[in-house]
């Protein structure tokens, strides 16, 4: 399976060792610095993976997936006390590969049609 997922913190971090200082003084801590938290669990995990600007994608079986998945989301919940989970599943058992084939097989319908 593939999962497209994205995590975003809101509120005030929920961990306290996290605190970063706005331009004006005040304490926040930063979006970014929260996704890329959770970015840091899916890479580690071993399994395939792309990040881009709005969605990071993994792939794997169903229990090894969603675990990176919820254990993502719980790094990026260290950033907020609240976290928004946005996840799009492609569940197609017996495949693998797929991150980067489904890109191929467009890639080639593409050129076949350019060319």
């Amino acid at each position: 399976m593939i999962v497209a997922f994205s995590v975003q913190p809101t509120g005030a971090p929920s961990d306290p060792t996290i605190v970063r200082r706005l331009a004006d003084g005040a304490d926040a801590a930063s979006v970014h610095d929260a996704v890329a938290a959770a970015v840091r669990v899916v890479r580690d995990s071993g399994l395939p993976t792309r990040t881009s600007s709005m969605f990071t994608e993994v792939e794997g079986d169903w229990e090894e997936v969603m675990d990176v998945v919820r254990r993502a989301t719980q790094e990026a919940g260290r950033y907020g006390s609240r976290v928004s989970l946005v996840l799009k599943a492609d569940i197609r058992p017996g495949h693998e590969g797929e991150l980067e084939g489904k890109v191929a097989r467009l890639e080639q319908a593409l050129g076949e049609r350019d060319g």
